[in-house]
C-alpha cells in the first residue's frame, strides 16, 4: 500500500513532467505570433474563428499569461457561443486560479455541447480528481477512452492511474499504468509511476527496468535517481548504487532526495 505522502509526491510528478489536461493544440498557431491577441487579417466562419483564439488560449495557458489566454476564450466564445473545446479550457484556467466552482460550470456547459469530445472528458476527469472527487473521476477518463478518434489514450489512463493511486488502488492503477504503456510504451509518467510503486511492491527487477527506461528517455530527475538507487540497494548491486549516488550528487546536490541519502532515509 503506498503511503499518502509517497502518492502526493507521485502526483506532483504529472506537473513536472508532462500535462495531465489538454486544451486544443496546433503547429498553426502559436503565441508568439500575437501580440494582442487577435490574428491580422482573421478571416473564416464563427466556428472557425472560435477554434484560433481557442488554440491561442491554450497555447498563453500553458505558458502562465492568465490574463491573456481569458481574452482569447471571450473573444471565442463570442463568436461561437457553442463551441465546446472553449469551454473546456475556461476550465481549465479557472481551475488553475483555484476558482474551482467557476471551472466546474465551465467544463459541465462544455460536456452539455459535446458529451463525447474526449478532451473534454478527460480534463473533467482530472478536475474532478484534483478537487477530491477521485471515484467520480474514472468513469470521464473511461469516456475519453471509448471515443474511437481520441489521440491521446495514454493521458486518460494515466490520469486514471494517478487518481487511482490517490484512492490507495494499487491493483488498478497499476493496470491503468500498464495499459498506457501497451498504447506509449515511452510515456514518462506511466513510467516513473508505475516503478514507484513496483518497487514499493517489491517488484524490484520490474522496477528497475521502468525506472531505467525513463532515465534513458530524458535527463534523469532527481525522483528518478533516488528512485534507481533504492531498487540497486535492495538488490544488491553495490556498483549500480554507488554509481547513483555520485549522480545525485554532483546533479542535485540541494534536494530533499541527496539529504535523504546523506541521513540513510532509504524507504
Amino acid at each position: 500500500m503506498l503511503r499518502p505522502a509517497h502518492c502526493v509526491a507521485l502526483l506532483l510528478a504529472c506537473a513536472a513532467i508532462s500535462g495531465c489536461a489538454q486544451g486544443p493544440a496546433s503547429s498553426a498557431t502559436q503565441a508568439d505570433t500575437v501580440d494582442t491577441g487577435t490574428l491580422i487579417g482573421e478571416v473564416g466562419d464563427p466556428r472557425n474563428r472560435a477554434r484560433v483564439h481557442t488554440e491561442l488560449a491554450s497555447a498563453y495557458f500553458e505558458r502562465g499569461n492568465m490574463g491573456v489566454a481569458l481574452e482569447e476564450l471571450h473573444i471565442a466564445i463570442a463568436a461561437d457561443p457553442n463551441y465546446a473545446q472553449a469551454y473546456s479550457v475556461l476550465g481549465l484556467v479557472h481551475m488553475d486560479l483555484r476558482e474551482n466552482t467557476v471551472a466546474q460550470q465551465y467544463f459541465e456547459r462544455g460536456l452539455r455541447l459535446a458529451p463525447n469530445d474526449p478532451d473534454i472528458n478527460n480534463n473533467y476527469g482530472w478536475f474532478l480528481c484534483q478537487t477530491g472527487r477521485e471515484d467520480q473521476s474514472i468513469a470521464y477518463f473511461l469516456a475519453a477512452l471509448k471515443n474511437p478518434l481520441y489521440n491521446a489514450p495514454a493521458r486518460s489512463y494515466v490520469n486514471a492511474g494517478l487518481c487511482s493511486m490517490k484512492q490507495h488502488k494499487e491493483r488498478e492503477a497499476i493496470d491503468y499504468f500498464e495499459r498506457a504503456l501497451r498504447n506509449s510504451p515511452d510515456n514518462l509518467q506511466a513510467l516513473f509511476n508505475l516503478a514507484s510503486i513496483q518497487y514499493q511492491r517489491g517488484q524490484l527487477e520490474a522496477a528497475r527496468g521502468l525506472i531505467g527506461r525513463f532515465n534513458k528517455l530524458v535527463e534523469p530527475t532527481a525522483e528518478s535517481l533516488w528512485l534507481a538507487l533504492r531498487i540497486e540497494r535492495k538488490l544488491g548491486d553495490k556498483a549500480a548504487e554507488n554509481t547513483l549516488a555520485v549522480q545525485l550528487r554532483r546533479r542535485f546536490q540541494g534536494s530533499q532526495e541527496y539529504e535523504d541519502l546523506l541521513k540513510g532515509k532509504f524507504k
